[in-house]
């Protein structure tokens, strides 16, 4: 009976010292989880600080409002209130001349030739002590005067400055003004817009709706979004932007520019948390430019593109829709470097090619007369040319129309081809379409509506000038080349089409 008890005693020692080191693992465990949940919470309070107070007011004193004075001429007669001829037209008449709005000069008409001065507000922010600042062109676009207003209590100048205009951008919405100050200015720096990632924080600043220096904060909505011009890269954010903000700077949580406030989408004209900041990456090289030259000096092609579908990547014999098509190469740095219509840009300068927006983009950011390597697709293979650039401003100054001739179009041969009714190009028809001189090809008469050809955007007039890469003189030339496709076991056939002069490619489907 001892004995049993001893051997009990004993089993339950060893189970209590088994028992031991799965509580020391349990307690471990809770420990590290505890401690994960503590350094969670504080990346969150890192990550949102409490306050945006001490980033306002590093920042603040670089903010600037800015208030432009345009002289416009006075009215030459009662305008807009009511129709001319109106029973009322004597009373409102009266009532503008009685209210200054109108001056007689002795004629009894009512009508004003005195000059009124209208004024506007807006936003800017400085980059360097000596007083250059950067807002939106649109801001003091047709200014006579612009005047600056600094943050007040900043250790910044408390009187208005008169501020000159060192230049502008029309294509981002960019304009370079300079004050001259007493004493240094308060300044911030661009940083990496291309850093800033969606739901990271920013801080919107500026004067919205002539309010007075405010800030607002939210977080990057979206990336690269485009609106309307070639150079677009807008960052979306859902920080407070009105009118007054345009020309203001949106911050990181570090105090560096990552973009300036140029636009909102509204459907009532206030924010309803769509703004968008023009990428400071696209920025500080627009005013390193009008710094140095007072005008922007982009890099130039010279080349007429297209973005590359499937269709046409298949019709090409490209394994991925992406590059440049290159649709027509005018007298310029391709021609002379050996381009070629048909030819797909697949890097540019090392980089690979999305798509003709983004080739355009890095081609106008890329200094005017260097000579980059071009690598494109052609007949199967890919070929590598060294271009050296020219300068866009230049090209779009020089560039032309050509002549159009009135006369009639004259009947021709026709046949029906993939949905389009084709007939034989005549000089005739060559001015009667504004086709350059020398364009030799097959014309569409009619498209049937019903056909992918309509669908694909082709309609008469249009000129077809090659089919599979091939020249198209006549019509007998564009059967040929469909037949070859088929042969070949293509889907389609790619086309290169001109319409008023300007060329592009489509790929038709053969069908059977």
């Amino acid at each position: 009976m001892i004995r049993s008890r001893s051997v009990q005693a004993q089993a339950k020692a060893v189970s209590i010292s088994q028992d031991r080191p799965a509580n020391g693992r349990r307690l471990m465990w809770l420990t590290l989880v505890t401690t994960m949940l503590i350094l969670a919470q504080a990346m969150v309070a890192q990550a949102r600080p409490e306050s945006l107070a001490p980033l306002a007011q590093k920042i603040s004193p670089s903010v600037v409002n800015i208030t432009t004075t345009t002289v416009i001429e006075g009215r030459t007669g009662p305008q807009g209130i009511v129709p001319e001829g109106s029973p009322f037209e004597d009373f409102f008449r009266e009532f503008q001349d009685r209210n200054g709005d109108g001056n007689d000069n002795g004629n009894g008409n009512g009508e004003s030739r005195r000059p009124r001065r209208s004024s506007a507000l807006g936003s800017g922010f400085v980059i360097s002590e000596d007083g250059y600042i950067v807002t939106n062109n649109h801001v003091i676009a047709g200014a006579d005067e612009i005047e600056i207003e600094f943050f007040p209590g900043a250790g910044q100048p408390k009187e208005l400055l008169p501020a000159r205009l060192i230049g502008t951008d029309e294509k981002t919405d960019i304009a370079l003004l300079k004050v001259d100050a007493e004493i240094p200015l308060s300044f911030v720096t661009f940083g990496d817009s291309d850093t800033a990632l969606v739901g990271d924080w920013v801080v919107a600043m500026g004067n919205p709706l002539g309010q007075g220096f405010s800030v607002s904060a939210g977080i990057v909505s979206a990336r690269n979004r485009e609106l309307s011009g070639s150079y677009d890269d807008y960052i979306q954010t859902d920080a407070a932007i009105n009118r007054g903000n345009s020309g203001g700077p949106l911050f990181n949580m570090d105090g560096d520019v990552v973009g300036v406030n140029t636009a909102i989408l509204s459907p009532n004209g206030g924010s309803i948390g769509i703004g968008f900041s023009m990428a400071s990456n696209v920025v500080s090289k627009v005013v390193d430019q009008l710094k140095e030259f007072g005008e922007t000096r982009r890099g130039w092609l010279g080349v007429r593109i297209q973005d590359v579908d499937d269709d046409l990547a298949e019709a090409i014999g490209l394994a991925n829709a992406a590059g440049a098509l290159v649709t027509d190469v005018p007298e310029g740095p391709s021609k002379e470097a050996g381009l070629l219509a048909g030819d797909v840009i697949l890097t540019f300068d090392g980089v690979e090619v999305k798509d003709t927006r983004a080739l355009v983009r890095q081609v106008g950011a890329t200094e005017v007369g260097k000579a980059v390597r071009v690598v494109v697709h052609r007949d199967g293979g890919t070929e590598t040319l060294l271009v050296t650039l020219g300068r866009r401003e230049d090209a779009e100054r020089n560039a032309g129309t050509a002549p159009v001739d009135d006369d009639a179009m004259p009947e021709v041969a026709e046949k029906e081809l993939l949905g389009l009714t084709i007939g034989m190009l005549t000089e005739e028809m060559r001015g009667e379409l504004n086709a350059p001189e020398g364009t030799d090809g097959v014309v569409i008469l009619s498209v049937d509506e019903s056909s992918e050809a309509w669908e694909k955007g082709l309609r008469g007039g249009d000129i077809i000038t090659e089919a599979g890469q091939q020249k198209v003189m006549v019509i007998a030339d564009f059967e040929d080349r469909i037949a070859e496709a088929r042969e070949a076991g293509r889907k389609s056939l790619l086309l290169l089409v001109r319409r008023n002069g300007q060329p592009r490619f489509v790929a038709l489907n053969l069908g059977k």
